[in-house]
């Protein structure tokens, strides 16, 4: 029942959010500052995000808030499931947009969304774009909008933790924005676990300390994402 609730309203939802769609797009063409700008634009994929994770009946646990600071941030996380964006996106009180695979780009009104919440679509496969697309987030960084980035590139649906991808972490270091790591823990046991099928699950979203543009000013691009990787992993073992 749980995953036919989820369908039904993930979809359902949307429908009726173009209003609210067509309002967020108004935002971004108004004076209002960054910050209340991307406050007003996530609202609806905040309170969309959070439905959606009660409907699984998840616990989730939220830890360091307060590590993150003030402005434009990339929050670097490990990538376990395919709840890991509504976790975040619900569950943590900056708003952000987020790096995802090209092929999003192609769902109805989700798409448009993601638009306006500042997401960048990345095709791997293309190096030119991907290249493209890793300048477009470093831009809206600059802006003063905060992203999220998975290094691994892909889920590891509650296996090992894979290895970052260096390139990922340009989007901070180019933008000269703090870098924050996250550990979520848990996500994979409500879909990826269940061939498919939703249940609950017990999910830990850990939020570390900020690397500080000044604490990675001259790190090599590999030390530093050896450094941020190392912090998450660490910290999924304390999780776990």
């Amino acid at each position: 029942m749980r995953t036919i609730a989820f369908y039904l309203y993930f979809f359902g939802y949307l429908l009726i959010s173009i209003p609210f769609l067509n309002k967020a797009k108004k935002n971004n063409e108004q004076t209002d500052n960054v910050e209340a700008q991307d406050e007003k634009n996530h609202i609806f994929p905040k309170r969309w995000a959070n439905t959606l994770v009660k409907i699984t009946g998840s616990d989730v646990t939220v830890l360091g808030e307060e590590n993150i600071p003030a402005g434009p941030v990339l929050f670097v996380s490990n990538h376990e499931g395919n709840f890991d964006i509504p976790m975040l996106l619900g569950k943590v009180k900056k708003p952000f947009g987020f790096i995802s695979k090209i092929e999003v780009q192609k769902i109805p009104l989700v798409s448009k969304w993601m638009e306006v919440m500042n997401c960048v679509f990345m095709d791997r496969k293309d190096r030119r774009q991907s290249i493209k697309a890793i300048r477009k987030g470093i831009s809206i960084i600059k802006e003063g909008h905060s992203i999220v980035v998975f290094p691994e590139g892909t889920r590891s649906k509650g296996g090992p933790i894979a290895e970052f991808k260096a390139g990922s972490l340009r989007l901070a270091t180019d933008a000269k924005a703090p870098i924050v790591p996250i550990t979520i823990h848990g996500t994979s046991s409500i879909m990826e676990k269940n061939k498919g099928w939703i249940k609950p699950g017990k999910v830990t979203i850990s939020i570390l300390p900020a690397i500080t543009r000044e604490q990675y000013e001259g790190m090599d691009g590999q030390t530093l994402t050896k450094l941020v990787q190392d912090k998450i992993i660490a910290e999924k073992e304390r999780l776990i």
